[in-house]
């Protein structure tokens, strides 16, 4: 295996990162926090339309945050999106809170509303509304965030928007992340743009974030020795980390663009080929494509999604299946789960035959087309 590694979403340094950096080391602020973390989270706001912004060192601290700050305690119920990486849901178990799924819809891959008013009717009758709905933003796509903000307006239900994977995607015109009670955003090494590893709290509520801050900083109290009352977390971002962030937040919608002209390449490519179906984009937005995803019809195409991955995998190409979702996950048998339909479980449809292709915004044109090239010869040739 001789040919370069192609990657499914590799970092992308803008060539400022270095400058932001040595500007951290000059002044001496390495230690966590500083004047870089203040320009960030300044910075994330005013790109997101946020009031605010918190630097937290990973997407998943701010999961957990959003949950304190929403009132979820031991036995509360947390309505989630089925289709998601498990970060998404793991923070329900740290407040020991019972998740409860809820099925994706064809035409987004996200969140399904008609399934969440199924549920959200049934909590009503029997008395045990959630305290919270998490709504992921699917591979760089928004729910549709005016039927799921309607539906939880109606039942009172807060929401948290994790837009994790869809940071630079807009929902008419307005910025995936903005829409919920809390917005949760990640920077790791995978994500469109990265602070290496990070994340950040976003909200229109001051007062919500200056609590988050104040947990996030273990808790301390003001005062001049160390003084504590409740438990706290060590969740901030480090000033060495936000540099990075700064000057990836700079280049944010030259990477949507780039990672929508590899999506659009795909689609160009391969989009004909029998049994290939990618992942629509919905009137309400633009994706930001973080990953350009689709299905693979077996039946159609004679060869299956895996049987694609490891002819990638041979020629030193990574890709992976759409994530597993969260009722068929071990960790999450037997938890409440609502369909799409009477035996129609979409995420499970997507799992079984969904594929992300590598997707990167420094992807080359040579690298695609090895990808292309390679799909062409097992689909079209049965090579």
């Amino acid at each position: 295996m001789s040919s370069r590694r192609i990657y499914l979403s590799p970092p992308h340094m803008s060539g400022k990162e270095q400058q932001y950096i040595e500007e951290a080391f000059l002044s001496n602020w390495i230690a966590p926090l500083g004047p870089h973390v203040d320009g960030f989270e300044k910075e994330l706001a005013s790109y997101l339309g946020t009031t605010g912004a918190l630097a937290l060192n990973s997407g998943t601290a701010a999961m957990h945050l959003a949950l304190l700050l929403a009132g979820v305690g031991k036995s509360d119920r947390v309505f989630c999106s089925a289709l998601t990486f498990a970060a998404s849901v793991n923070p329900v178990l740290y407040v020991e809170a019972e998740p409860v799924f809820i099925d994706a819809e064809p035409g987004s891959w996200n969140i399904c509303p008609q399934a969440l008013e199924r549920a959200l009717l049934k909590a009503k009758e029997e008395g045990n509304l959630p305290k919270a709905l998490i709504v992921v933003n699917l591979y760089g796509q928004s729910a549709d965030m005016e039927q799921v903000l309607g539906l939880c307006e109606k039942y009172r239900v807060s929401v948290i928007e994790d837009a994790a994977e869809s940071l630079g995607a807009t929902y008419r015109d307005k910025k995936s992340g903005s829409f919920g009670k809390f917005g949760i955003l990640s920077f790791n090494g995978n994500k469109i743009i990265t602070t290496s590893g990070g994340g950040a709290l976003v909200s229109s509520d001051p007062e919500a974030l200056e609590r988050a801050r104040y947990l996030a900083t273990q808790a301390r109290q003001k005062t001049r020795h160390y003084e504590h009352t409740e438990v706290g977390y060590n969740y901030r971002l480090s000033n060495i980390l936000a540099a990075i962030g700064r000057a990836q937040l700079e280049v944010i919608e030259d990477r949507v663009e780039k990672r929508r002209k590899v999506y659009q390449r795909y689609q160009e490519a391969l989009g004909d080929l029998e049994g290939l179906s990618f992942m629509p984009e919905k009137e309400y937005g633009r994706s930001s494509r973080w990953l350009s995803a689709l299905t693979v019809d077996e039946k159609r195409c004679k060869v299956s999604r895996d049987q694609l991955i490891e002819a990638l995998e041979r020629d030193n190409i990574e890709a992976r299946p759409v994530w597993k979702p969260m009722q068929l996950q071990p960790l999450y048998k037997g938890f409440e789960y609502y369909s799409f339909g009477e035996d129609i479980s979409v995420s499970e449809e997507l799992f079984e035959q969904g594929l992300c292709l590598p997707s990167g915004s420094n992807l080359s044109k040579e690298e695609q087309d090895r990808v292309i090239n390679i799909l062409k010869d097992k689909l079209v040739q049965g090579k």
